[in-house]
């Protein structure tokens, strides 16, 4: 079994492991944590009730975290003429045609986020099995298909993340850092749940959220009630 360190201990003995907490409350103790030499992030992990081998059962969709995400986003903007220009304004950190997707195809992925105007993806279509694989390929589902590209490059700088269920049927998001306040996380956490709720599949029946957990990068999940969870979407 492998060692585990003193830090990784005291979470475990802050957290039980039967229980089924809130959600406020799971984050409210994720601040009583002892911190790691970084700022971790804060992930949120949902198993839904779907089958993803179906396509009517795929659960994939945007939303805009109201205190971000914490982390600064280089976004990659493949696009032509005065576009170009426009997401050079917006402040993308890369944009450029052809050359940035022959750069990709020679192993280039300095990047977390790719906007592509519609004319282009007749070149971007190429990147398929390097950008799929890695939830980076532009989609119009996601709003990284588009020739407001200005507006697409400003909303992923502020916070606007993607989410995406795995073939496990499972959610993974960043919803902020470890520096965050409880506070800041539950509002986070509260969008998300709430995107989530409304990309359910019609195809799907029964429970749709089956668990909920919540963690830091390197520490202990705490596992939320998805009712409850639910509920407080109501309440607050």
């Amino acid at each position: 079994m492998a060692k585990r360190s003193k830090r990784y201990l005291a979470m475990l003995e802050k957290v039980d492991k039967i229980k089924l907490y809130g959600l406020r409350e799971a984050l409210e103790l994720l601040a009583e944590f002892p911190k790691a030499k970084f700022d971790e992030t804060v992930e949120v992990h949902i198993r839904l009730g779907v089958d993803p081998r179906h396509a009517d059962q795929q659960v994939r969709g945007t939303v805009s975290l109201p205190h971000g995400t914490g982390q600064e986003k280089r976004v990659l903007v493949i696009a032509s003429g005065e576009k170009i220009k426009e997401a050079e304004e917006a402040g993308a950190d890369f944009v450029g045609g052809e050359d940035m997707v022959q750069k990709i195809e020679s192993g280039w992925l300095d990047f977390d986020a790719v906007i592509a105007t519609p004319d282009m993806m007749r070149v971007v279509g190429r990147l398929g099995r390097i950008l799929g694989p890695r939830g980076l390929m532009p989609s119009a589902k996601t709003g990284t298909v588009t020739f407001d590209v200005g507006e697409a490059v400003r909303e992923i700088k502020a916070g606007r993340i993607e989410f995406r269920v795995d073939r496990y049927g499972i959610i993974h998001v960043g919803i902020g850092k470890m520096s965050f306040t409880p506070d800041m996380l539950f509002d986070n956490a509260k969008t998300l749940l709430r995107a989530v709720l409304r990309a359910r599949p019609a195809a799907v029946k029964g429970q749709y959220v089956r668990s909920i957990t919540v963690a830091p990068t390197m520490g202990v999940g705490i596992k939320v009630d998805p009712a409850r969870a639910q509920k407080e979407l109501v309440e607050e």
